[in-house]
């Protein structure tokens, strides 16, 4: 009997794949689960539970969530990395880690094919196809609902056809939690005007007010909250369980797919937004002008082939060498108001912090230079645009 390993989330489209892979083509189905930081033990074990009454003949978890971080997440917050100045790719980086961590996977166990609960109407079957052929091209690819183009109805009435029992209501809202934010898909993205009802957040308000936060960074990651150090990934959960009480972080991505046409999904990153805007603002005063420009054209471009799935290509480490190499003088912390459904940045505290010279302050003192170096110095600057404007007898109204 053939192997197939099955890139499995517990979810309605890979409970599907399942099935129909068991039943319907003979394969002796194995199923991995790549935990990037969305699941708790007790998760871990009721997904395992699930694949095995679905026919699983044989479940392995793979918690992933520290490489996930060393190999991505840190290098998001070095570029601030937000797609369309929105989107923190919550989705978009683990499912290339989970590809390559089932890819692998796959490998390990001898499986002559791989399958994944992708349609073939968004990114993730692109994102996961790129990986695979990339790392094991001799294993084939299998997508059973992008070959049979079903919708989540389809899926629903084959499962309760086949003993599984999927609530309609739940399978309305897909929704994907990781480590840097959870998506929430429904049928108001697939609209343009219409929001997301507050309930299909995973997150509601419980506390009112504002509440004072601090954020420690050492060399662009954070390190400590509220003077308590510990390892990022750990922060990054500590932040979330702040941050989700006041329901921040809500908002709806629009953007280019990499098929070419406009998608729209609702996310909840609530860490992810506040850890980013605090490490940008720390670094607009702890960085140079030109490395700020260029992290920001760098960054950009990271961040796109990224959410495009070219994770692997060598560009991408040399990003990432330049953005590490950035981060250097990006130490001190960051104060933020929580409040609900927002947060503010209040300032920061920095021994690298550029402002805090002798040399001047905006607006108020020049204590470096003189009167005279002034003039001097504008006149200079404007001597190409003077000199143009002179040869080639500009008029100015």
């Amino acid at each position: 009997m053939k192997k197939v390993v099955l890139a499995y989330s517990g979810g309605l489209d890979t409970s599907y794949c399942l099935k129909y892979l068991k039943n319907e083509k003979g394969y002796e189905v194995h199923t991995v689960l790549i935990n990037t930081g969305g699941f708790d033990e007790a998760e871990l074990k009721a997904i395992e539970d699930r694949a095995y009454e679905l026919g699983s003949a044989k479940h392995a978890n793979l918690t992933i969530v520290d490489k996930y971080y060393d190999k991505a997440i840190k290098y998001l917050i070095y570029g601030n990395v937000l797609k369309n100045n929105t989107y923190p790719l919550s989705v978009s980086a683990e499912r290339v880690f989970q590809a390559i961590e089932a890819i692998k996977y796959a490998k390990s166990v001898g499986a002559e094919a791989i399958a994944h609960g992708s349609t073939g109407a968004g990114n993730d079957q692109i994102r996961f196809d790129l990986i695979f052929q990339t790392i094991a091209p001799e294993i084939e690819i299998i997508t059973p609902i992008r070959d049979l183009k079903l919708s989540r109805q389809e899926e629903v009435d084959y499962l309760s056809k086949n003993g599984v029992h999927y609530s309609w209501e739940k399978a309305q809202y897909s929704i994907n939690k990781g480590l840097w934010g959870t998506s929430v898909g429904g049928k108001e993205t697939l609209t343009s005007s219409k929001p997301l009802p507050s309930e299909a957040y995973p997150s509601q308000l419980t506390k009112e007010g504002e509440e004072k936060v601090t954020l420690q960074f050492e060399k662009g990651q954070l390190v400590g909250i509220n003077g308590v150090l510990d390892a990022p990934t750990k922060n990054i959960v500590a932040l979330e369980k702040l941050a989700n009480a006041y329901a921040i972080g809500r908002d709806i991505h629009v953007g280019d797919t990499i098929i070419g046409i406009k998608g729209r999904v609702g996310f909840e990153a609530a860490a992810p937004l506040i850890i980013i805007k605090a490490h940008h603002l720390l670094e607009k005063h702890t960085l140079g002008k030109w490395q700020q420009y260029w992290k920001e054209q760098l960054g950009n471009w990271y961040g796109m082939l990224f959410h495009e799935g070219q994770f692997l290509d060598p560009v991408m480490r040399n990003i990432e060498t330049f953005l590490e190499s950035t981060q250097e003088t990006v130490n001190g912390t960051v104060i933020v108001s929580l409040k609900p459904y927002h947060f503010t940045l209040d300032g920061i505290e920095s021994e690298n912090d550029l402002m805090n010279t002798g040399f001047g302050q905006y607006g108020e003192m020049n204590n470096a230079w003189t009167s005279d170096d002034a003039k001097g110095f504008i006149k200079i600057l404007g001597n190409a645009q003077n000199i143009f404007s002179s040869v080639n007898d500009l008029k100015y109204d």
